[in-house]
């Protein structure tokens, strides 16, 4: 078969085929070869939905020639290599090592469009290996098949293993959808199957509706945190594209912790006194069952970083007993000497429970605590504890865990018996959080917490728990300890 578009291509073997179209061989009369896809003309659906200006994006296949039969429209490309369709079938499988190249370079594209376009039908068939990279094609594509009036066509619009929830339930699709697809296809790659396995479309909506996906084993653990995250059900949970190459690149390296020898230290004085102390459902998006959604993955990322502090607690410190908090899901506590390190469980909150002032800038999804207590000094001193927010602090519909803490304003002239201290969502942190002047006032920046990438979170509160247990924790020298401008957003 010939094709004339800007240039003559005669076609030849197929090289594969979707339900967007056929991939055919193609050669241009000078002798260059190229991939020919032909994309059926279903009703309703215009040629220039095909197209996307993507400037100089890296790691995409680029459109080199366009045109149209009869019945087809006709997009020309570079021959690559193959698929990693292809490549998982003949590997299964990868070491951790290989599958983060993978993964880095489908991150860099993703980085590199976030803003301006969102595949929505991201798998491995539509990543190909070109000049040394791992690409992105098929851009437009489902975008042309979620635009036809074809019902044939439109039953193919997602492909079921890979589509996010709220593409099951017809919402708009954003790059939060193109990083959940990324997410399957890394824990296909690292597990050798699919996080869901069907095998009918009912079942695969059920299971990216509502399933939670297996836990990877084995492998770093900002890697299986990172993997998990982007599989989280709710859009807003999952990290961006940018975010998410970045954290790649750290994903395959485990970092040892002073704060971690400071506690062993600890640990070792105290035993020659003493004896040894032995997730979530995707809802349809109305606001309750949104906040539904956004508190099961608020509870899923404490309970990662609950149980990184407690793997090192654990190797540390065998013989301090992590005690469960009475009435708490997931709350516990360690003493060590007369030092006592404790994480509560997760509290959801409505968002409107604000009390009698203004509510801040951000929405609070879910909220915990962090502390260090000690018996009170002779100045009355017992300890610090600060505020873990599930909310979107810096960035709004983007939602984190952040970690802050509160002081009283130096205008009261009053030190607490912790300092800085944790307030849950009310009158007073909104006193805090509010732009003007009050008796609150914010004292540690709003930090992120990035489950697997914990270490200075987890450095920090063990080298103050280690300090407590040797009786040298007290007031800090100067309240905030941090600069805490610009850290949160503000009306």
């Amino acid at each position: 078969m010939i094709v004339q578009c800007a240039r003559r291509w005669d076609l030849g073997e197929r090289l594969g085929a979707g339900g967007f179209g056929q991939v055919f061989a193609a050669r241009a009369e000078d002798g260059s070869t190229a991939a020919a896809k032909l994309v059926p003309k279903a009703p309703g659906a215009q040629r220039e939905l095909l197209f996307v200006e993507l400037g100089d994006a890296p790691n995409i296949i680029s459109v080199i020639d366009s045109g149209e039969t009869a019945d087809a429209w006709v997009l020309v490309m570079p021959m690559a290599e193959r698929s990693l369709g292809q490549e998982i079938a003949l590997s299964g499988a990868m070491a951790a090592t290989e599958a983060l190249a993978v993964l880095n370079d489908v991150a860099v594209a993703l980085a590199g469009i976030e803003g301006l376009v969102v595949h929505r039908d991201l798998k491995p068939d539509n990543v190909l290996l070109y000049d040394g990279a791992w690409c992105l094609a098929d851009f437009g594509i489902s975008r042309y098949a979620e635009a036809s009036t074809a019902l044939d066509t439109r039953k193919f619009a997602l492909s079921p293993p890979y589509a996010a929830p709220e593409r099951w339930r017809a919402e708009h699709a954003t790059t939060a959808a193109d990083v959940y697809a990324l997410g399957v296809i890394a824990h296909q790659l690292l597990a050798g199957e699919l996080p869901f396995l069907g095998p009918s479309i009912e079942d695969f909506r059920d299971q990216h509706l509502h399933n939670e996906p297996p836990s990877l084993t084995g492998l770093p653990a900002r890697l299986v945190a990172l993997v998990e995250e982007c599989l989280y059900k709710a859009p807003g949970a999952r990290p961006t594209a940018r975010n998410l190459q970045a954290r790649l690149e750290r994903a395959g390296i485990e970092q040892p912790l002073p704060g971690g020898s400071q506690l062993a230290a600890a640990y070792q004085a105290q035993v020659s006194r003493v004896a040894h102390h032995s997730g979530a459902r995707s809802r349809e998006q109305t606001e309750q069952e949104r906040r539904a959604s956004l508190a099961a993955a608020s509870r899923r990322a404490l309970q990662a970083t609950s149980e990184a502090l407690v793997e090192v607690l654990n190797q540390e410190a065998p013989g301090a007993a992590v005690q469960p908090q009475p009435h708490a899901e997931s709350g516990w506590s360690v003493a060590l000497g007369d030092a006592r390190l404790a994480l509560s469980g997760v509290a959801s909150f409505d968002g409107r429970g604000w009390g009698d002032w203004s509510a801040p800038a951000f929405d609070v999804v879910s909220y915990a605590t962090v502390s260090v207590r000690v018996p009170s000094s002779r100045t009355g001193y017992e300890g610090r504890s600060h505020s873990l927010y599930f909310c979107d602090a810096q960035q709004e519909g983007t939602y984190s865990w952040f970690e802050t803490a509160f002081m009283v304003s130096p205008m009261m002239a009053a030190q607490g018996r912790q300092d800085p201290f944790a307030l849950g969502p009310g009158t007073e942190a909104a006193k805090a959080l509010w732009p003007g002047m009050a008796e609150y006032q914010v004292a540690w920046p709003f930090t992120a917490l990035v489950v697997g990438d914990l270490d200075e979170f987890l450095d920090r509160w063990l080298g103050w728990f280690a300090k407590a247990a040797q009786g040298q924790l007290g007031h800090p020298s100067a309240m905030p300890e941090r600069d805490v401008s610009g850290t949160w957003r503000r009306t």
